[in-house]
């Protein structure tokens, strides 16, 4: 296992590669579809918030108010990140994006823009929510809640050993890509 810490530099996302186990702590941001249309249309990133060096999440969380005002996190799945395909590539050359957090994986310009900008795509355990919301330690601050709702604003969380599998590197490799061909190639065996 291969233990992160933010900032995620280009450095540290350059030396990992595709099958890589990774634990990441510090801070990561959610998005899904409103807050990557909002972005690659041309909307500003609220003051304060940064994503160089950062990572994104395809997440909509479920967060709680506790009676202290406190918010947690309960629920932090994966969603599928190939919706954000038409985005991402904007994204992640605009904004210096160094990780994608989702599952299912993305395609070939998201690919391209990983190889060209130093960035990788993180696959998370898809049905493991509430096990991954135990390594969300802190609701930093909720941008868009009111414009785009809870699931699709974008939270600001502090995470610690948040676990993840390299599944797109900077380099051009995609697991997704390789499970694909091997399938195919069986499938052709069987016809």
């Amino acid at each position: 296992m291969i233990s992160i810490s933010c900032p995620f530099t280009e450095d540290k996302i350059r030396a990992l590669k595709v099958g890589d186990e990774v634990e990441l702590t510090g801070i990561v941001f959610t998005g899904r579809d409103a807050a990557h249309k909002y972005l690659h249309e041309g909307g500003a990133l609220p003051p304060g918030v940064n994503f160089r060096d950062g990572i994104i999440y395809h997440c909509g969380p479920v967060v709680l108010t506790l009676e202290s005002g406190e918010r947690k996190v309960v629920a932090a799945g994966p969603t599928t990140s190939i919706r954000e395909e038409p985005y991402q590539a904007h994204l992640i050359k605009e904004f210096g994006l160094r990780g994608i957090i989702g599952k299912g994986g993305m395609g070939e310009r998201t690919l391209a823009a990983c190889k060209q900008f130093g960035c990788v795509y993180f696959h998370a355990i898809g049905g493991a929510a509430q096990v991954l919301a135990e390594r969300i330690i802190k609701v930093r601050n909720a941008f868009f809640e009111k414009e785009f709702g809870s699931p699709e604003a974008i939270w600001e969380l502090q995470v610690e050993r948040f676990p993840v599998v390299v599944t797109m590197d900077s380099h051009g490799n995609s697991l997704h890509q390789q499970v694909l061909a091997a399938s195919l190639a069986e499938l052709q065996k069987r016809i």
